[in-house]
């Protein structure tokens, strides 16, 4: 069975090569920090198969009331530079494979 396409994939060029990449997870807030969880994005070459799944840090709870996060809301300065963080970790987007998971700061770095 395909994988179903997300329904916001956006593309992005790196370094000269282009990316697909989506909002695979909102962040989590809970009283319980072990249950804290922050946004991830997923990437994928656009050639390519293997993933990369792309952790940030939890960062601060927002307001009551306050929207939810939506991928058109995330930076593409802030994608494209934790895809070449991911890439520089040795993720390597043309090979075949399971996903990748990759944890960088808030910056993307």
């Amino acid at each position: 069975m395909a994988r179903s396409k997300p329904a916001d994939e956006f593309e992005i060029v790196v370094d000269g090569e282009t990316y697909v990449w989506w909002l695979q997870r909102k962040p989590h807030w809970s009283s319980d920090p072990s249950e804290r969880r922050g946004m991830a994005i997923a990437a994928r070459h656009k050639e390519g198969q293997r993933e990369a799944v792309l952790e940030f840090p939890v960062g601060p709870q927002p307001r009551f009331g306050a929207p939810q996060l939506k991928a058109a809301q995330i930076k593409p300065a802030l994608v494209a530079k934790a895809i070449a963080s991911a890439v520089a970790a040795g993720w390597e987007p043309l090979s075949r494979g399971k996903p990748v998971m990759i944890e960088v700061d808030e910056t993307g770095g």
